[in-house]
């Protein structure tokens, strides 16, 4: 039995075995989700010879030293913004030796939002080494923490694959 709801560690394992196939290799940057996309990714066995790294950027200081997050970024946009994703995921691209990158930083709750960044905003990027970049923002709503961080993780999961079709 799996400890993953809603069918996440089966789209993991599908996304393992395509990415192996293609020799694919991947890296994530994740803030509200703690390294759970890191973690279902390599719960799937063979996972090493996809998974090269996983960055877990809680806070603004780790973006800045790990990933290379521009503090101008984080001043003007915040940390949960279209634009920090996009630098935190082109960050764990250059520091790693990965093909395909994803990258979350969000609202998970409870507390913590505001008007203008409630709780369940999440900013996702993903990208691809030859420079193709995608981005969402989900407002998955105040359905709780464990919630927002799952539905996180599929909407990360479906990106990886989106880039790598790129």
């Amino acid at each position: 039995m799996s400890a993953w709801p809603d069918g996440i560690e089966a789209r993991a394992g599908l996304l393992i075995s395509a990415f192996a196939k293609r020799g694919l290799m991947v890296a994530t940057a994740e803030s509200c989700t703690g390294g759970l996309i890191a973690g279902v990714l390599t719960e799937i066995p063979g996972s090493s010879s996809v998974v090269d790294r996983g960055f877990v950027t809680y806070s603004n200081d780790a973006k800045i030293q790990m990933l290379g997050v521009a503090n101008a970024t984080l001043e003007t946009h915040g940390a949960v913004s279209r634009q920090t994703a996009i630098e935190m995921v082109r960050g764990a691209l250059s520091h790693s030796k990965a093909d395909l990158a994803v990258a979350v930083t969000g609202v998970a709750g409870p507390g913590g939002g505001s008007a203008e960044k409630p709780v369940g905003l999440v900013h996702l990027a993903a990208a691809s080494r030859g420079g193709n970049i995608l981005h969402r923002e989900m407002r998955y709503g105040d359905i709780g923490r464990d919630a927002v961080r799952m539905a996180t993780v599929h909407t990360a999961l479906d990106m990886l694959d989106e880039a790598a079709e790129r």
